[in-house]
């Protein structure tokens, strides 16, 4: 079973993040309409204001086939990158993709200058949360809203570079 972190840029990747995480977060959380707007909002951004000095996205792939991504964004301020899309997919779990894509995403944004990275998650995404924590993210905020229809927690986690 083959794996492979690539860059983002192959024709369908950026498609394929948006509807993977529907797909994905409405089987497993009923997370609907409004959650894939959020998520086609961040991926539009990305592919029209980017820099590629300072920014990058990644694939997972897991025997040719696409299993997961995760984007590294300019964050607040200058000094601040953002983790953002994280996924694996049910099939490709288990294999230390999720892993493997943040320490691609840390790596980038220590090489690109940041002095810090923050990323924003929800409660019941444990597994995210376990790799997160594993690499030395600390809480830094939480809050309750009800963005795509239940009461979620939202949590902010930030990570000195």
């Amino acid at each position: 079973m083959p794996k492979l972190i690539r860059k983002l840029g192959e024709p369908g990747d950026l498609g394929w993040v948006v509807q993977s995480h529907a797909e994905v977060y409405a089987a497993e959380y009923g997370w609907g309409l409004p959650y894939e707007v959020l998520i086609l909002q961040i991926v539009s951004a990305y592919a029209s204001e980017h820099d590629d000095s300072r920014e990058a996205a990644w694939i997972a792939e897991v025997d040719g086939e696409r299993a997961g991504s995760i984007f590294c964004v300019r964050g607040p301020d200058e000094a601040t990158a953002q983790l953002r899309l994280l996924l694996v997919t049910p099939q490709a779990r288990g294999l230390g993709l999720g892993a493997e894509l943040v320490d691609t995403c840390l790596a980038f944004a220590r090489e690109a200058g940041y002095k810090r990275m923050v990323l924003w998650t929800n409660d019941p995404l444990v597994a995210a949360r376990h790799v997160y924590l594993a690499r030395g993210f600390r809480l830094t905020a939480s809050e309750q809203h009800t963005m795509w229809g239940e009461s979620l927690v939202g949590q902010t986690y930030e990570l000195d570079l």
